[in-house]
């Protein structure tokens, strides 16, 4: 049987990448991280890769003249590598139907709130700002608009009278590093199935 293989996607810290790789390495999740993508050469994200002997794939988007050409190249890599999911998991770029169309429900998301509520930057802040009593992390399909495709999995966290954005951070992260790699187990073993905006998981 052909192993699972899955791309990363991420430009930061990595936390979310490396939480899939422990549960690799744990022998709890049967896939295969074939490569890491990341718009950020720099960022520590791709010496976390390095660390577990994960491929990666760096670029600049200000060396491209669209969204569009680095793309086209990274697609390349993904058909090369016969990539079955990709797996955005703080990635800050816009992606564009280069990606999208041939990927779509192959490709998925992590958001740190209860969508529809807060997509886009600086989600967290917002749900502090806003007064919510309880926000929380999506998994959802990417189609292409801001945070907006179909869901697959949510994961609620209370946020506390004297809430401070990085409190809630911290345990935001926490239900990330549960959740994303979770949903990630369900697509490999083709328990979830996609009709237009319904997601249905068979647990």
């Amino acid at each position: 049987m052909q192993p699972y293989r899955i791309a990363v996607f991420a430009s930061g810290s990595g936390s979310n990448f490396q939480a899939i790789v422990d549960q690799v390495q744990k022998g709890k999740l049967d896939v295969r991280i074939e490569l890491l993508v990341c718009d950020r050469p720099k960022a520590y994200v791709v010496e976390r890769a390095k660390a577990a002997g994960v491929p990666v794939f760096t670029f600049s988007p200000k060396e491209y003249e669209s969204r569009e050409a680095y793309e086209t190249i990274i697609l390349e890599e993904l058909r090369v590598r016969g990539i079955d999911l990709i797996v955005m998991a703080g990635y800050m770029r816009i992606i564009t139907s280069v990606l999208v169309e041939p990927y779509y429900g192959r490709m998925i998301n992590i958001h740190p709130s209860l969508l529809p509520s807060f997509p886009g930057v600086r989600a967290i802040e917002q749900a502090v700002e806003y007064g919510v009593k309880q926000t929380g992390v999506t998994v959802h399909y990417v189609d292409g608009g801001l945070d907006s495709g179909p869901i697959i999995a949510q994961r609620a966290v209370e946020i506390h009278e004297h809430e401070t954005v990085e409190s809630l951070t911290d345990r935001i992260h926490a239900a990330e590093h549960v959740l994303l790699p979770q949903v990630i187990r369900w697509l490999s073993e083709d328990r979830v199935s996609l009709d237009g905006r319904r997601v249905t998981v068979r647990l």
